[in-house]
């Protein structure tokens, strides 16, 4: 018997809508499982927000007018719609024009509720209490079947908030007005859109150009096949794509590089997902309606499940790119002066070419467009000139520079050496901190003061320029900082106070392009020339550009980065410049290929460099290698006379993987094997104490550290104990900082120092060190002690008994680490998870700042330690005892020594 169609699919056209479709084997509420929430933003025919519920295997849903109040005195209409697919819980999305409920989706709230009674019955009999804890909503609603007549046969309902801690006056806080992005996304929808918005509002796109870029939403037929490599798969196209950047450098390197023109224009990627294309520039904002012929135009290639590569363009009566006149072209809305050149295609047809050559890349993509001189969309030609001839040919030729890319890479999505940038003249973007008077005849302002962001220290002075404006430059300039004017300076340090005369200084949110010609060693620009400003760059990501010499980049695999800095390890045993400068030897300098199949990672061979070891982010071996030389400084005081446990991957972290606490017949290279008397009847335990036992450890295919919560010199007598708090997976992060606040307060009470580090996974370690005076069976009773007392104060959060079923909506506070022979995993150290994230010590400070537990990766991890003005685990001391009071507050007795 044929199963009848839903009222869901009934109104939903799956070949032009994203939205999931059902199946019949889709997921279903499981037994013993939280169930989950979700609250989508709605922007159709009306802003809205949809209330949806896990119930019976499918989401029951509302449509909520006005959004959820946490006024208890605001009821707020509840209309009851059709079910939705399990599947709709993590949509978000445009739905097409002419189909229903057309209009962007976001998710704006997400977590997990836990129904009061049975929530079959209390559905059914319109009137459903629940607890939810979301990142957003907390605490306890209703929703109640009304009799209240509606403008449809749909019923109903109220949504209210019930009187508890998560209570807030209307009149003094409106949540759906003070957060109004996505949970999963940060986007916006409606009026708050921003950026994308505004770009709509001003483009001025004529009638027959919105005409055409409506067109764009028919579904356009597969091409021919891009030409497959080994590397190239069938694979799901990402929603979202963070586009490959280039290393500033001093001079062409040597080696096999393809060059083309360095366009000065805005970079734009283009999606094209089940028919439906957008544009996106490097930040991600929406440019579909700025350019619809060019839309058109790249959907009569009928491409489908795709991602494009490219800079948009204006060029002058020269042939030439022209920054100004692409501005203009954008001001008065004339897309039709805008040339788009592409060069990469990331996935073509629904086959990934990241992994590809970039050349076979390249190949792929000039078949699909061919060899357009003329037209809106271009193909990016390369240069055939000699290296040491090209940066020469571009300038006489008044490009502003070329792009270098070396033959046979990958596309990674970050700044790599991969990809290099040669300027003809040095330029760059500064951020606007000020301007000055204007002297004489000329109107407007005098001279603009600029600055850079500089890691720890903030915004910092870096010259003024006074030249390269027009009349109109002037007033539009001098318009647009009127309103930013503010007293006080955004430096971070003061100027001198004939660098301050006269000046009214703005808040740091204008970013320019200045052409020079030179920094002085004050870090001072000199003659310098205005370009224009720019919109397609946020403040934050200014930086004074530092170009790199030809060697730096030798090595083909290079990670994201390979310097440490900062700080003090708990032991005292790491500082900043020495950091530098040996982790910078290490790395950079020591970092060579010595044949075909190796490279050499700070005195360590390292096989197979090449072989991609995560799939999710192509991160290779020798990522993992130079990210563990990197940060040696840090980890090693962490390993510092610590028998450690490696969890190897051979084949990565989607293959197999195991576990090995002793040496036994595997030579791990420069690892150092401890006393055999230390674990008797057993292989000898490992330590790891040196950066060449760190990359040894890597080129045998080790992904994670895990140590021992004492040192092999007294091995009986833990200096520390952790708490593990290991979340539901459908509990949202905020109830992971909470319930890691909650902990650190009970330790608070009791007298006991802590520290935080992320997981590396999904939950938090707490770290307590100890005086070694405890055996380990007293220190894993108190920890097991210390965890039930806080399960027993806070029931409805939290669990001290392992296993799925009882942390259904919880946080399991697992002490079980805390035994002899058990361990953790070290701080950072990599974990064998997709992205590779690190677990990353914090401070208290920084914790309602930390979005995931795996926030952290070897790919970003060197951002936050050059950003690091301390250590976070400063004041680490191994001097704190277990005392009788403190089991006495905890209700337990102390188990009699051995």
């Amino acid at each position: 018997m044929t199963k009848p169609v839903s009222e869901y699919t009934r109104k939903r056209n799956f070949d032009v809508t994203s939205e999931p479709a059902e199946s019949e084997d889709q997921a279903r509420s499981e037994k013993g499982k939280a169930l989950s929430f979700v609250i989508h933003k709605h922007d159709a025919r009306n802003l809205h927000y949809d209330f949806r519920l896990e119930l019976d295997g499918t989401l029951k849903s509302w449509a909520v007018p006005k959004g959820p109040s946490l006024d208890p005195k605001n009821k707020r209409l509840a209309v009851h719609v059709e079910d939705h697919p399990l599947g709709y819980g993590t949509f978000e999305g445009s739905i097409p024009e002419g189909e229903y409920g057309a209009g962007d989706v976001i998710v704006w709230d997400r977590g997990i509720w836990q129904p009061h009674g049975d929530p079959q019955k209390t559905y059914k009999a319109g009137k459903l209490k629940f607890t939810l804890i979301g990142e957003k909503l907390t605490g306890d609603w209703t929703l109640v079947r009304t009799r209240l007549p509606g403008n449809s046969d749909k019923e109903q309902w109220l949504l209210i908030k019930e009187k508890d801690e998560a209570v807030r006056p209307q009149d003094e806080y409106d949540i759906v007005v003070d957060k109004p992005q996505s949970v999963v996304s940060g986007a916006t929808v409606g009026a708050e859109r921003g950026t994308a918005s505004a770009g709509k509002r001003k483009s001025g796109v004529s009638a027959p150009e919105a005409k055409a870029a409506k067109q764009i939403s028919e579904k356009a037929a597969k091409s021919a096949p891009a030409k497959k490599g080994a590397a190239s798969k069938k694979s799901p196209v990402p929603a979202k794509l963070t586009p490959q950047l280039a290393t500033l450098m001093d001079a062409p390197p040597e080696g096999e590089w393809l060059y083309e023109i360095k366009y000065d224009g805005y970079r734009l990627l283009t999606r094209i997902i089940d028919g439906e294309l957008k544009f996106f520039t490097r930040n991600g904002n929406d440019w579909t309606d700025r350019l619809p012929l060019q839309a058109k135009a790249i959907a009569a290639l009928k491409l489908d499940n795709t991602w494009l590569d490219g800079e948009v363009v204006v060029l002058n009566d020269a042939g030439l790119p022209d920054f100004q006149a692409l501005q203009n072209a954008f001001d008065i809305g004339r897309s039709k002066d805008i040339v788009y050149y592409l060069f990469d295609v990331p996935f073509l047809n629904g086959e990934d070419l990241r992994q590809q050559p970039v050349e076979d890349r390249r190949a792929a993509l000039q078949k699909v467009l061919g060899r357009q001189k003329k037209g809106l969309v271009r193909f990016s030609e390369a240069f055939t000139a000699g290296h040491r001839d090209i940066i020469e040919s571009a300038c006489l030729l008044s490009l502003e520079g070329v792009i270098g890319k070396r033959a046979g890479s990958a596309y990674q999505s970050r700044r790599s050496a991969d990809w290099i940038k040669l300027k003809c003249k040095l330029r760059q973007e500064f951020v606007i901190v000020g301007f000055t008077r204007p002297q004489g005849a000329r109107n407007g302002f005098g001279a603009l003061l600029l600055a850079v962001n500089e890691e720890g220290a903030g915004w910092v002075y870096a010259g003024r320029v006074g030249t390269g404006f027009n009349q109109q430059m002037l007033a539009d300039l001098l318009e647009q900082m009127k309103p930013l004017e503010q007293d006080a300076s955004p430096l971070a340090k003061k100027v001198t106070s004939a660098q301050a005369r006269g000046v009214h200084w703005i808040k740091p949110t204008l970013v320019a392009e200045v052409e020079f010609g030179e920094w002085t060693r004050d870090g001072i620009i000199r003659h310098s020339a205005f370009v224009s400003l720019r919109t397609d760059k946020p403040a934050s990501e200014v930086v004074h550009e530092y170009p790199k010499t030809p060697k730096d980049i030798k090595a083909p695999f290079k990670p994201a980065a390979t310097k440490a800095s900062g700080g003090t390890s708990k032991t005292g045993k790491s500082e900043a410049a020495k950091s530098e400068a040996a982790t910078a030897q290490k790395t950079t300098s020591s970092s060579k290929r010595a044949d075909k199949d190796r490279i050499d990672v700070a005195g360590v061979m390292v096989s197979h460099p090449e072989r991609v070891i995560d799939a999710a982010s192509g991160l290779h071996k020798i990522d993992l290698a130079q990210y563990y030389a990197s940060v040696a400084d840090w980890i090693l005081p962490h390993l510092d006379h610590r028998p450690v446990a490696l969890l190897r991957c051979p084949e990565g972290v989607e293959g197999e993987q195991f576990f090995q606490k002793h040496s036994e017949r595997m030579a791990i290279p420069n690892i150092k094997q401890l006393d055999p008397k230390l674990d008797p009847g057993h292989a000898r335990l490992m330590e790891i104490d040196s950066v060449k036992a760190l990359v040894g450890a890597a080129q045998m295919g080790t992904i994670e550290l895990h140590t021992w919560g004492a040192t092999y010199d007294r091995i009986e007598l833990p200096d520390h104990f952790v708490l593990d708090l290991d979340p539901d997976a459908e509990l949202p992060w905020r109830s992971m900082i909470e319930a890691t606040q909650l902990t650190l307060s009970t330790l608070d009470e009791l007298g006991l120092d802590a520290y935080v580090k992320t997981s590396g996974g999904k939950g938090m370690h707490i770290v307590v060190p100890l005086a070694r005076r405890a055996d380990w069976d007293t220190v894993k009773a108190f920890a097991k002690a210390l965890a039930q007392f806080i399960a027993r104060e806070l029931p409805e959060r939290f669990t001290a008994t392992s296993g799925p079923k009882n942390r259904v909506g919880k946080i399991f506070i697992d002490y079980l680490r805390n035994t002899r022979g058990a361990s953790t995993v070290v701080a950072y150290s990599a974990r064998a998870r997709p992205g590779l994230p690190v677990s990353v010590p914090i401070s208290r400070d920084e914790l309602t700042e930390v979005e995931s537990a795996a926030q952290w990766t070897i790919a970003n991890l060197q951002q936050r330690l050059r950003k690091l003005k301390a250590d976070p685990w400063a004041g680490y001391k191994n001097n704190q005892r277990l005392t009788k009071p403190m089991w006495k507050r905890l209700g337990a007795t102390p188990p009699a020594q051995g």
